[in-house]
């Protein structure tokens, strides 16, 4: 078992035999001497309440299923708390950055990954920035809000997802892309838009993490769907459980109380058409679009991805646009990584 100290991301590897499962226990850290509280319990109780449910079968597809993920909180991974307080007082003019700078603070597994991020080649601060205090007065309010939402989903994102056959940090290198690429789109269309484009950019696959476990349970089922490799991901996923990411990360959007402007937006990032008007949807879709042509964090849901040729006409994006912006994409994730 992984685990991470919430003081300062320090990562241990834990054999699960010497852990004492069923159980509430708290271990030091040998960095920062932190404490790093355990809660094995509602993991044992889990896995008891999987074997004995038999809800969860490959039988049981679309709003019952949705419905039981949704009601299980355990499924539904919170925003982190310091992420959403940060975020409130950035929207509120009345705030200062000493203000933002004591609410992260409160979190060293946040500052850490803050400060990593305003470093990185992207930002052009490359080793100045040492303090939020000084990363917040330096670039500013929209730019630390830019790098806190990354800071705050980056753990969310990082993980493997075995369902849909993406490595340990391919989704947070998807993400990132398609984050940047809205943005790039959005300053192309509407400068104003630009901040809200990117956060919606970035959490617009949130749903493959909730989807993951009930969709690799159900990966064998894709050998009785004839030619699936032909076949849309987004219409696999229908097949196999009812619905799609799209639809789960909508829920976890309504449930991080994202605005609903961004949330409608992820919910109709496949399928903007279906968004009634909404220019977030299309700049998201066509970001995604450009990232799997990219090739960047891409696994078996990169197949056969279906861009709506009608996304371009609105945003006024030709054919020629498109490699610049894939290269801008990829430049700016690359300047990021590197802090």
């Amino acid at each position: 078992m992984k685990i991470e100290c919430p003081h300062c991301s320090k990562i241990y590897s834990i054999p699960d035999d010497r852990l004492p499962q069923g159980k509430l226990f708290t271990l030091p850290c040998s960095v920062c001497q932190g404490a790093i509280t355990i809660d094995l319990r509602s993991r044992e109780n889990e896995s008891q309440a999987r074997r004995n449910d038999s809800s969860f079968g490959d039988d049981i597809v679309g709003e019952e299923l949705k419905n039981r993920i949704i009601s299980s909180v355990k499924d539904l991974p919170p925003m982190p708390q310091t992420v959403n307080k940060a975020r409130e007082i950035l929207a509120n003019p009345q705030s200062n950055f000493d203000q933002i700078a004591k609410i992260i603070e409160t979190d060293q597994a946040i500052v850490t990954r803050v400060l990593k991020m305003a470093n990185s080649a992207y930002y052009g601060l490359m080793g100045r920035v040492s303090t939020i205090q000084h990363a917040s007065s330096v670039l500013g309010y929209r730019t630390l809000s830019e790098i806190i939402t990354m800071a705050g989903s980056s753990n969310l994102l990082e993980r493997a997802l075995d369902g849909y056959q993406l490595e340990a940090g391919a989704l947070w290198e998807h993400s990132l892309c398609v984050a940047f690429g809205s943005k790039i789109i959005a300053k192309r269309v509407n400068p104003a838009l630009e901040n809200d484009a990117f956060t919606s950019g970035l959490i617009h696959d949130t749903g493959k993490i909730v989807l993951d476990r009930y969709l690799n349970e159900r990966v064998e089922n894709l050998k009785n769907i004839p030619n699936y490799e032909q076949i849309d991901f987004l219409s696999l996923e229908r097949r196999l459980l009812g619905f799609d990411h799209a639809e789960m990360a909508f829920e976890l959007c309504r449930n991080w109380n994202i605005p609903e402007e961004l949330t409608i937006a992820v919910r109709y990032h496949h399928s903007p058409s279906l968004s009634n008007g909404n220019l977030l949807a299309n700049i998201i879709h066509l970001a995604d679009a450009l990232a799997m042509m990219s090739g960047l964090g891409t696994g078996i849901d990169g197949m056969q991805y279906d861009l709506q040729t009608s996304a371009l006409e609105i945003l006024s994006i030709s054919e020629d646009d498109m490699p610049v912006i894939i290269a801008e994409m990829a430049e700016s994730v690359k300047n990021i990584e590197e802090g």
